[in-house]
């Protein structure tokens, strides 16, 4: 059996990153959870994760910033980002940015589910 694809969630709200994680994880991938802005962009820097459950307001360092460095690091080109935001004008503003928005409340089968459809092949 191939080793599980790894994802990050990026949550600053510690009910929803777990809730998050046990979802992604039950799409069939390793997560860690990271809870700062400064702690993902360090992360970032030492791994290129599958998938990234990124929230836009973070402490330290903004989910946009975070965004922003995950498009503009070659290494991290095929990293999916899927944005989950309570902002919907925000979500709407990155949408382009991101390869999925999704607005918050977000079930656990909802993100169990779309994770499921993005996991490598």
């Amino acid at each position: 059996m191939s080793e599980k694809p790894f994802s990050l969630v990026v949550e600053d709200d510690p009910d929803l990153a777990n809730i998050f994680s046990e979802a992604v994880n039950a799409a069939g991938f390793k997560t860690d959870i990271i809870v700062n802005g400064r702690l993902a962009l360090e992360r970032l820097k030492e791994i290129a994760p599958h998938l990234v459950i990124l929230d836009m307001h973070l402490p330290e360092v903004s989910g946009r910033d975070i965004l922003a460095y995950i498009r503009n690091e070659p290494r991290l080109d095929k990293t999916i980002v899927v944005i989950a935001t309570a902002d919907a004008l925000m979500g709407e503003e990155m949408r382009d940015q991101a390869d999925f928005v999704l607005i918050k409340p977000i079930t656990f089968s909802q993100l169990r589910d779309m994770s499921a459809r993005l996991k490598p092949a």
